[in-house]
């Protein structure tokens, strides 16, 4: 299946000039255990593989490579702006945002959740890796932040992530969220996880965050890398594998 073919795009009301994907594991090179459309380059597959897949993907797409913005996610909350001073070189951080057409928010993942920002008007537009823990600790409030736009001009989606009959967590994750928010308590239940555990629900967290600081239009959502082996990688599940990439960018 080629990339385009098997991309996913928001179904949002974003402004015209705003372009979204989220890749799957179809259209690459790579062998197993990372087949084939791995776009990580520190998951241990073959370097040229992965050039080739970023290539495959920005000619699908009609972007320029050198203007992807690939971070070095580390699970935690710094967000970065996307400027031609740092485009194409790979910076530490969970978060990008930037402001100029061509320049692509890039965000990898394989199990952790993918949100993406636009502003009403199509002038901003950002990324986020939003696994627990940097969710718990504030990246989305930080690029929302850094946006600069009012919370209610934004809107947001949720790419794909464990869903939540599939992410088991220990009751120290849920102790964090409650501590921020006691309405968090309604994104876990102990039903299906093992005694002491709950089974945690990360679009409903991210959701919860997003309403929390006035965004209220939230799409996405309701995915399970887990589960759907033919389409996602999952870390979770398999261990050593590859990485999807949720893009959006400016036209």
């Amino acid at each position: 299946m080629s990339i385009d073919a098997s991309t996913l795009k928001p179904d949002w009301s974003a402004a015209a000039r705003v372009r979204a994907i989220s890749t799957t594991r179809a259209g690459g090179v790579s062998g197993a255990p990372w087949s084939s459309l791995n776009l990580g380059g520190h998951v241990g597959d073959n370097p040229t593989h992965v050039r080739e897949n970023r290539r495959r993907l920005a000619d699908s797409v009609g972007l320029q490579s050198d203007r992807i913005g690939w971070l070095n996610q580390v699970h935690g909350t710094e967000v970065i702006e996307l400027t031609p001073d740092n485009v194409g070189q790979t910076v530490t951080a969970d978060a990008s945002y930037t402001r100029y057409p061509g320049f692509t928010c890039a965000i990898l993942t394989a199990d952790c959740l993918p949100v993406i920002l636009a502003d009403n008007a199509g002038t901003v537009v950002g990324a986020a890796h939003a696994g627990w823990r940097s969710l718990c600790g504030g990246v989305i409030e930080n690029l929302v932040s850094a946006m600069a736009v009012a919370p209610e001009g934004l809107q947001a989606w949720l790419g794909p992530a464990i869903g939540p009959d599939s992410f088991e967590v220990g009751p120290e994750v849920r102790d964090v969220f409650l501590k921020h928010d006691p309405k968090a308590a309604r994104a876990f239940k102990a039903d299906g996880a093992r005694p002491g555990h709950f089974m945690a629900d990360i679009y409903a967290l991210a959701t919860l965050r997003l309403n929390h600081l006035g965004v209220s239009d939230v799409t996405g959502g309701g995915l399970c890398t887990f589960q759907d082996s033919d389409r996602f990688f999952s870390y979770r599940r398999d261990g050593q594998t590859g990485r999807m990439a949720t893009l959006i960018w400016l036209n």
